[in-house]
């Protein structure tokens, strides 16, 4: 039976070896783990999550909530993870980081079809099946044996990650639960401003002293991954109108409306660790201490994880891949996840899944499968393999990817959506 070498040990890559040894074949999984640790990581184990612990909105009317439905449908074995280790977060799929990761490394180790090498690899076998998952900080070896075989570089964005604060710092006298028109479980913790504590905030903020960025970083960043500070820089006002709007809560310790809102989602089900929601940043150390202990309620905040910043590295899609995500010069090797210009965490475990499951049909002699547009997974792909490849960017699931239905009312036209995407998935798994 042919080995399958998959390359990262991440979201994707753990995924797409779960799923190929679940179905009886053998794979060798490479990571660079514990040999060494790239800026970002702050875990041994695999499948780390780095940035938010939010799956973000797991609504069925969403797109991402449509989403995991689909991938939970076609087997993920991370997404039953993240369900069995979720912490509250109001309506988003939001999960025990350090638990999660446990459990999947667990699974990895101890998979009878699976064989762990630590090490970091430097070339790719070209005749045999193989997967790169190596994500947004792959290691400069691999990156030049991609340049060796794309014949060209990479392209990059800028990444940033909030800092997370521990939960027995934040003043409660201050800060307080609440949902935003007191719809649903009142599952983040708020930290109110007035207009003078606003502004006093906003110029410390933009102020600021920040980390020196390489010259070729300062025009590359993803707007999902926004830093606060530059945000901020557009306007007065537009952190107040983003991840600071106040819209729909009320202060219970004081009788005027909030002028902004700092919102903070636990980290862990024991609650003891709060991150800040969208502050993700490359202020310096010292700055994320001095400027965010301004944000009332968190003047004695202990920072348990600063904000870092990084340059994530991802292919040319359409360039470089087909719609199977294979190279176009060899359709052997796959690329799946954020590397591939997939950009989040559910849409990279979608990924690896997506390179598994065509895979396993290669393999079996089957013709490869690639969803339609009618599904968020097949529409990430006819996005990427379609987009321009002069000024490609990496993509989040969304409706806006699906082909339309002509359908006015908005919640009736995401319910059809649903209805849709679901009923395709679910033929596929009847075919099967």
């Amino acid at each position: 039976m042919s080995k399958i070498n998959v390359i990262g040990g991440g979201l994707a890559g753990s995924e797409c070896a779960l799923y190929l040894a679940n179905h009886g074949y053998k794979v060798d999984l490479f990571d660079i783990k514990k040999e060494k640790m790239t800026p970002a990581h702050h875990s041994t184990d695999f499948a780390e999550i780095v940035c938010s612990n939010s799956f973000k909105s797991d609504d069925e009317n969403t797109a991402s909530g449509v989403f995991k439905r689909e991938l939970t449908l076609l087997g993920s074995e991370l997404l039953k993870t993240a369900y069995t280790v979720s912490v509250p977060a109001g309506q988003a799929l939001a999960v025990d980081r350090d638990e999660f990761s446990r459990i999947i490394t667990d699974k990895l180790k101890n998979h009878e079809n699976i064989t762990i090498h630590c090490e970091d690899v430097g070339e790719i076998d070209m005749d045999a099946v193989t997967v790169i998952a190596t994500g947004p900080l792959t290691t400069p070896k691999m990156c030049d044996a991609l340049k060796n075989v794309l014949g060209e570089d990479f392209l990059y964005f800028y990444d940033a990650a909030a800092p997370i604060v521990s939960a027995e710092s934040i003043d409660m006298d201050k800060a307080f639960f609440c949902s935003r028109y007191d719809k649903g479980d009142a599952d983040y913790l708020n930290c109110a401003m007035d207009k003078e504590e606003y502004l006093r905030f906003y110029q410390e903020l933009i102020n600021a002293e920040t980390v020196e960025l390489h010259e070729f970083e300062k025009n590359n960043i993803f707007e999902s991954c926004m830093p606060i500070e530059i945000m901020a820089k557009r306007g007065t006002d537009a952190i107040r109108f983003g991840p600071l709007k106040p819209v729909g809560i009320k202060n219970p310790h004081k009788d005027d409306r909030p002028y902004a809102v700092v919102q903070l989602r636990k980290e862990n089900n024991f609650a003891t660790m709060y991150n800040l929601v969208g502050f993700q940043t490359n202020l310096t150390f010292p700055e994320q201490r001095r400027v965010f202990r301004l944000i009332p309620g968190l003047e004695n905040a202990e920072f348990l994880r600063y904000g870092v910043m990084h340059t994530n590295n991802y292919i040319n899609f359409p360039k470089c891949l087909d719609k199977y995500s294979r190279l176009k010069n060899n359709e052997k090797v796959f690329i799946a996840g954020q590397l591939s210009g997939v950009e989040g965490y559910v849409e990279s475990i979608g990924s690896g899944l997506y390179c598994a499951i065509n895979i396993v049909r290669m393999l079996e002699n089957k013709e490869l499968i690639c969803f339609s547009a009618d599904t968020i997974l097949g529409g990430l792909y006819n996005y990427l393999i379609n987009a321009s490849p002069v000024n490609f960017q990496p993509i989040n699931a969304n409706f806006g990817i699906l082909n339309p239905i002509d359908e006015r009312d908005k919640q009736q036209r995401y319910i059809k959506y649903r209805l849709r995407a679901l009923a395709e998935i679910n033929e596929f798994r009847q075919k099967e």
